[in-house]
């Protein structure tokens, strides 16, 4: 469970009663699908012939640039999800990162899903004992690489959810 019980509405668009810009939208749904592609060649290493972590990125990127519908991204998620179903470690969980990028466009909260899933992917992919080390060393090169525009907003996130997200924030 990544999602908070009581949704942010930092976190819920301003047609919808929230105040999320579009183009803030937009700049997490990126960002969602940087984390997870940095991670997905754990996924690609494993199954090369299943494109749907990929597809799930590629259309997060794409919703963001107004080229495909939020329903169309969602779906890429949800496939790209059903990919990690029967795997374990890494590969399971670059799928659900991907998966978690894909359907930020449906709900922005998603974004956090996509960092944390990427963290675990770098934990489980480790060397024994280098786990927690490579979980920082990727919540650090995803926090580098955060736009000002969301900065505050995406650390601030972090903070809140951590717990709920297997504590993959701390560093």
């Amino acid at each position: 469970m990544i999602l908070p019980k009581v949704r942010d509405p930092r976190f819920v668009t301003i047609r919808r009663g929230g105040t999320l810009t579009d183009q803030d939208h937009h700049l997490l749904g990126l960002g969602a699908a940087a984390c997870a592609e940095h991670v997905l060649h754990h996924f690609e290493s494993v199954r090369p012939e299943d494109p749907r972590p990929r597809q799930a990125i590629e259309h997060a990127r794409a919703w963001a640039r107004g080229e495909v519908k939020m329903m169309r991204a969602r779906a890429a998620g949800g496939h790209a999800m059903g990919a990690a179903r029967d795997l374990r470690g890494a590969a399971r969980h670059a799928a659900y990162a991907a998966g978690q990028a894909g359907v930020v466009a449906h709900v922005a909260a998603h974004e956090l899903g996509a960092a944390a899933y990427a963290i675990k992917a770098a934990r489980a992919a480790a060397p024994e004992g280098e786990g927690e080390a490579a979980g920082r060393l990727e919540c650090r090169w995803q926090r580098d690489r955060l736009p000002e525009e969301i900065r505050e907003l995406v650390l601030d996130d972090q903070r809140l959810r951590n717990d709920i997200c297997w504590s993959v924030f701390d560093s």
